[in-house]
């Protein structure tokens, strides 16, 4: 594959976030919006919020994935760029697995939803509940998270989310 084709598939992704980036946006001003002009949709605002964080999420890595496999595939990538590439792919992949599993966890012990983002720096876990979210569920949702990633409690940041 010549450099001309990366440049046009790269450039072609890097388009296609954008957008999606962008549509999120619009969808998610629209639905606030809507959402704001009646009280009695404050669930619906709730189910919006998390769905479109899922769904942005998820867009972005799935082009994260786009990327990485048109790395993997290129003929004239090097072994060392294939390598990363396939490495940092299962480790997106293993993400994806563990904040799934992380959510159901979450929502098993009493919470309405959570939605769970998992980097290399931090887990990073919205939260909503009836109520406040107190010292006792964050020590909840901590234990959940460090034991099911392993990583240290100063990791994982718990954000309540209220309407």
């Amino acid at each position: 594959m010549s450099n001309k084709k990366k440049i046009i598939i790269i450039c072609s992704m890097v388009v296609l976030l954008v957008a999606a980036a962008y549509l999120n946006v619009l969808i998610s001003h629209k639905t606030t919006k809507t959402a704001s002009t009646s009280i009695n949709d404050a669930s619906s605002t709730t189910v919006s919020f998390f769905t479109s964080y899922r769904t942005a999420r998820d867009s972005s890595r799935q082009e994260s994935f786009m990327y990485y496999d048109s790395i993997i595939h290129s003929e004239t990538a090097s072994a060392a760029a294939v390598s990363s590439a396939e490495s940092k792919r299962e480790e997106l992949a293993g993400f994806a697995e563990s904040e799934l599993v992380l959510e159901g966890l979450i929502k098993a012990k009493g919470f309405e939803d959570a939605v769970v983002t998992i980097s290399t720096a931090n887990v990073n876990v919205i939260v909503k509940k009836t109520g406040e979210v107190d010292a006792t569920d964050a020590a909840q949702i901590l234990s959940i998270v460090t034991s099911e990633t392993g990583v240290s409690a100063s990791k994982v940041i718990i954000t309540p989310y209220s309407v």
